[in-house]
């Protein structure tokens, strides 16, 4: 594992460098003064998601160049990312969402409505693709909706199942996982309808894996569902959309460490973050939106203490930094900006 130095933040950030000034996976470190230093770790083409292994000591890539999509793996040494090997999907453009569990790899192939399973080693490397699965459908949104689109593939926190979520055909697959499966380790154990039109994005968990917080790219909408034994189930609705006259574009959802506040991210005319405060029972209240200090918040991170959140502003090529108040989940802008060219993608180590 790569070490920040004593009383500092250290980010991995994922970018898209095709007609940017971004030539691969960077890394971002600054103190409590927002004071930053940023340094390529690997040269690559579209590094736009990452994830790390469960032990975090490997690191995998989404990859995209002349419409060749695959994923790269990384070990992750003391101050470098060290190359293991790379596995291509041929032309299959589209891959937006990669997780990792101790045996498998899952991939959301957002331009081809599929998900792909690789298989894992111990030492990190990747195997060849062990399983397909091709979402088919429509939804009522003819531009966006003409087919299915999945666009994340998430571990449940107990990893005994994939959640999908599909903006072409609005719904959220859920898949059990069997590790042992050599062949099919996805099983369909729930096809979860939302509202037409939605366009279900990303989707988070509680720690306990009992709620699920499901962000939907074309409307706003924030849904909370309960999840237990692989089933899904609607507990209620908020939204992100609190202007009039704006183009929405949610993309990004994640819960504060203490499971306390949620926030989310709108791309489209609204550029802002939103935060909500999680209730026992999983219901939101509105706490506060701030514009996000760029154009295309597709994602963000909060640093683990709580104390900080980096916003990557995709169009505005640029990093954005908060100040995080931990009591009242509250942000600031911390009036500081890393020009990075298209920053898509981050993870604290």
């Amino acid at each position: 594992m790569i070490n920040a130095q004593p009383n500092s933040y250290q980010f991995l950030v994922g970018t898209y460098t095709k007609n940017t000034s971004a030539k691969g996976i960077y890394s971002i470190q600054f103190d409590a003064a927002l004071t930053p230093k940023t340094s390529l770790l690997a040269a690559l083409d579209d590094p736009n998601f990452l994830c790390f292994s469960p032990d975090n000591q490997f690191l995998y890539s989404l990859t995209a160049k002349a419409n060749e999509t695959g994923v790269s793996a990384f070990k992750i040494e003391q101050d470098k990312l060290v190359f293991i090997n790379k596995v291509d999907f041929g032309f299959n453009p589209g891959a937006c969402h990669v997780s990792a569990s101790n045996n498998h790899v899952v991939v959301a192939n957002y331009g081809e409505g599929s998900v792909y399973v690789l298989g894992r080693t111990s030492d990190g490397s990747l195997t060849s693709v062990v399983q397909k699965i091709q979402h088919v459908g429509s939804s009522v949104n003819a531009k966006r909706q003409d087919k299915a689109h999945a666009h994340q593939a998430v571990f449940s926190p107990d990893f005994k199942y994939v959640l999908v979520s599909d903006l072409g055909v609005d719904k959220v697959y859920v898949y059990k996982y069997d590790a042992t499966n050599l062949s099919s380790p996805l099983s369909l154990a729930q096809e979860f309808s939302v509202k037409a039109g939605s366009g279900p994005r990303h989707l988070t968990f509680d720690k306990a894996g009992k709620f699920a917080f499901l962000l939907h790219e074309l409307d706003g909408s924030v849904s909370v569902l309960g999840f237990k034994n692989g089933q899904l189930k609607l507990v209620s609705s908020s939204t992100v959309v609190l202007k009039n006259d704006i183009q929405t574009g949610a993309a990004d959802i994640h819960l504060s460490a203490d499971g306390r506040f949620l926030y989310a991210t709108n791309r489209g005319t609204a550029n802002d973050i939103t935060c909500f405060k999680v209730a026992k029972n999983g219901t939101l209240s509105f706490v506060q939106q701030v514009s996000v200090e760029g154009n295309g918040p597709r994602n963000f991170a909060i640093s683990r203490d709580g104390k900080f959140v980096l916003v990557g502003n995709q169009w505005t090529h640029a990093v954005t930094f908060f100040r995080r108040n931990v009591k009242t989940g509250m942000l600031t802008f911390g009036e500081l900006r890393v020009d990075l060219g298209s920053p898509v993608c981050f993870l604290e180590y």
